[in-house]
């Protein structure tokens, strides 16, 4: 009883975000059309009408998100009933929390099974993703997350697997190449296959070995979702390769990405402070 109260006051929470957001909206509605071209589209439906998870509206309320961007509006709702996914959008747009919340929802971990994949072609980017997947699932605490990439000691990466199997894995394909080959990580179980700024990784022929390399071991029944800021018409083909029917997401009209005559500032903020100041 006390877990459904809990997930009634979140839901509630979520509810007053949205009507908060619609008055605001009200009172700042753009003069002329030109102006409301200028604005990344945002959509008043909330995150709750993608009937996710009880824990992971949760945690959205906890990261401060009130409502989905373009991207996710588009691209949620298709990629929880498992279809696969290729979208191309600037960076900030939000694709990282659409495949992060897209596979939390699906996943139902089994002890010793790796589910969803994560490649992406650099350490950083590696660490950032595995930090999106522990803030959402934090009410999920059966769902382990762990992250591999060069530049450790391979024998860490051996071991920690050794002690606990983690359901989601994120990491550079070199690494987890590795690791497969040496039979400390199997993918036979994978159910969600994804890469992150998938253009750095396929367009690097050496790199897209691996990647090849690594989609092999893992079943054929599975989904497929890429994501990039970048994505020229050359590589599309490439993509679709890996995939089955994809739904293709193209955020790439300036008038939806670009905010004109728009002076950018920045202020430097340790991480706990980002949403409190925003």
């Amino acid at each position: 009883m006390g877990e459904l109260k809990d997930t009634e006051v979140y839901e509630e929470e979520l509810i007053d975000y949205e009507e908060e957001d619609e008055k605001a909206l009200d009172s700042t509605k753009p003069t002329t059309e030109s102006v409301k071209k200028g604005y990344v589209g945002i959509h008043s439906s909330g995150f709750r009408d993608f009937l996710l998870k009880p824990e992971l509206l949760r945690a959205i309320v906890d990261s401060g998100f009130e409502h989905p961007s373009e991207v996710q509006h588009e691209c949620i709702p298709q990629a929880i009933l498992g279809m696969d996914v290729i979208c191309q959008a600037k960076s900030g747009m939000g694709k990282t929390a659409v495949f992060v919340l897209s596979t939390l929802q699906q996943i139902d971990p089994v002890p010793g099974q790796v589910a969803a994949l994560v490649l992406c072609h650099t350490r950083e980017l590696a660490y950032q993703i595995c930090h999106e997947v522990e803030r959402f699932s934090t009410y999920l605490p059966d769902i382990k997350v762990a992250v591999f990439y060069g530049g450790v000691n391979i024998k860490v990466h051996k071991d920690l697997l050794k002690n606990e199997c983690p359901h989601i894995v994120v990491g550079t394909p070199g690494r987890i190449l590795a690791l497969t080959r040496d039979r400390d990580l199997g993918l036979k179980n994978v159910r969600h296959f994804i890469l992150d700024e998938c253009d750095k990784m396929l367009e690097s022929l050496d790199m897209r070995k691996d990647v090849q390399e690594i989609f092999k071991l893992t079943p054929h029944d599975k989904q497929v979702m890429m994501f990039s800021a970048t994505l020229s018409k050359e590589i599309r083909p490439v993509c679709k390769k890996f995939m089955q029917d994809p739904m293709e997401i193209y955020v790439d009209d300036e008038a939806k990405l670009t905010l004109h005559g728009l002076v950018q500032h920045y202020i430097k903020l340790q991480e706990p402070e980002k949403n409190r100041k925003l």
